[in-house]
């Protein structure tokens, strides 16, 4: 695999996954290096003119009235001191390593004043595998500089470090690896942590993931229509083009070529349950979340959102909000809105597959009927697993208390509204597998019935992980195998 080059520019949400998840190294444009180096010289100017400079002779927050002179070294390794409070579980070595590479493409943009020998030191330690642990806890969205304040130690060899599957002291971790800790010059501290790099970098994982899940909901949905005899007219590109909603036809158009074959199926009945006949609709208001959730990060990620924020170009050091992610919390709440939405209809398709019997189907999907309790019983685990999609729905970005002498009195919960979010796609998926699960067996007992190829392979997926249901048997354990062969990356259809 290439290495990525830091342009300052074009990092996409595809970039950062095959970083944080593969391994992929990170090398460093020399237009960067000279961009960084600009300005520094500006930002050193400004502070030797005597210029009030944010985190460089100035406090930070309640105390932006306090000047600040003597050891700037001390003072910023005091800053990032000072703000490491945060707690909890450790957030996982993916998302820090995201987190990381945001930082590092964020530098690139320009317009921190960073040290090159403190970006460097930054980027040596992602390609060398030595990461912050990071707890989760800690941040409200006014950037990420509780949990950033990790990262800033770890680069100074205080706190600790995961570094080849083993946690230990940042300094012997750095030492392992032949690196170096850092000094840092004026407002490095402060540039380390100050950015949503934690929102921004695990909200890229999120939209891979969410892209992946919604692949599996496509596959799901059409072997649910060849299950259950769909009428998949509904499909019709001409039906699709006389309500042209965001992303309906694209949602169509991946249906009607999973289904695709030489001679479509007799439908059994005229209309089918809203979960089947809207499904265009459904998934399209999806896949229209996805895309708004992608720009936001994207936007993030090849952005100079420090504060202050040094202009090179125009050698002026002025203070900014930029570090403010409204836009990123909004489209992962309302992608999350859109996961839950889609996965509501993934369940209701589960509940008419495994029901009384639709369209000549067995009752509960049983082949032998009687006292067979067949698929009936998981409509309550299915039920269960809605129920915690909807809770994690609901929003949290207007959540917020006036803090630091109400100098900060607002916050935008991006890194929660982010984890929420991904919390639902685990969710989400094991919803998927319900509803691949119920309707390979639908397929299996709907007798003469010709798959199309894409279905044919679907199915075969399903049955390659659960043989089909016989007699009543503990499913929870093949929801299971099938679920992990989804969230994985092991699913093959």
């Amino acid at each position: 695999m290439s290495a990525l080059v830091l342009t300052g520019a074009g990092i996409r949400v595809e970039d950062v996954a095959a970083v944080a998840r593969d391994g992929r190294k990170v090398e460093v444009a020399p237009a960067v290096m000279e961009r960084l180096d600009r300005a520094r010289k500006v930002l050193d100017r400004a502070a030797a003119s005597g210029q009030p400079i944010y985190g460089v002779n100035t406090g930070l927050g309640a105390n932006l009235g306090t000047s600040v002179s003597g050891d700037a070294s001390a003072f910023q390794r005091q800053l990032l001191d000072g703000r490491s409070g945060a707690v909890g579980d450790v957030l996982p070595q993916d998302i820090v390593r995201a987190t990381m590479l945001a930082r590092v493409a964020m530098f690139s943009a320009g317009g921190s004043g960073i040290s090159s020998e403190v970006f460097v030191a930054l980027t040596d330690a992602l390609n060398a595998g030595v990461h912050p642990v990071m707890p989760s806890l800690g941040s409200i969205g006014d950037s990420d500089l509780v949990l950033m304040a990790t990262l800033g130690r770890m680069l100074t060899g205080d706190g600790e470090s995961d570094f080849q599957g083993r946690r230990m002291p940042a300094a012997k971790a750095l030492a392992m690896a032949r690196l170096a800790p850092v000094s840092l010059a004026p407002k490095d501290g402060l540039s380390l942590i100050s950015a949503s790099a934690v929102s921004a970098g695990s909200g890229a994982l999120t939209v891979a993931d969410a892209q992946s899940a919604f692949a599996q909901q496509q596959q799901a949905g059409a072997l649910t229509m060849e299950g259950i005899g769909a009428n998949q007219t509904i499909l019709d590109p001409r039906l699709q083009a006389a309500r042209p909603a965001a992303g309906q036809q694209q949602a169509a158009k991946g249906l009607r070529d999973l289904l695709a074959r030489d001679e479509t199926p007799a439908p059994a009945i005229l209309q089918d349950p809203l979960s089947i006949r809207c499904m265009p609709s459904i998934h399209g208001a999806l896949l229209q979340a996805i895309d708004q959730a992608r720009q936001a990060v994207e936007i993030e990620l090849n952005a100079a959102a420090d504060n202050p924020l040094v202009l090179g170009n125009d050698a002026m050091v002025l203070s900014t909000g930029n570090f403010h992610t409204p836009s990123l919390s909004l489209a992962f709440e309302t992608l999350g809105l859109a996961i839950a939405q889609c996965a509501a209809a993934s369940a209701a398709r589960f509940i008419q597959l495994t029901g009384s019997g639709r369209n000549g189907l067995p009752k509960y999907l049983s082949p032998v009927g009687g006292a067979s309790a067949g698929f009936v019983p998981l409509q309550k685990t299915v039920s269960a697993i809605l129920a915690a999609i909807r809770h994690k729905a609901n929003p949290v970005m207007l959540d917020f208390l006036p803090v630091s002498e109400g100098v900060e009195d607002h916050a935008t919960q991006a890194p929660l509204a982010v984890s929420k979010c991904a919390d639902m796609i685990v969710l989400w998926q094991r919803l998927i597998a319900f509803e691949l699960m119920a309707a390979a067996q639908a397929v299996d007992l709907r007798n003469g019935l010709t798959l199309a190829p894409a279905t044919a392979a679907i199915h075969g997926a399903v049955r390659a992980l659960v043989l089909p249901l016989k007699e009543d048997r503990p499913q929870g354990i093949d929801a299971e195998a099938i679920c992990a062969a989804l969230a994985s990356g092991s699913w093959q259809a």
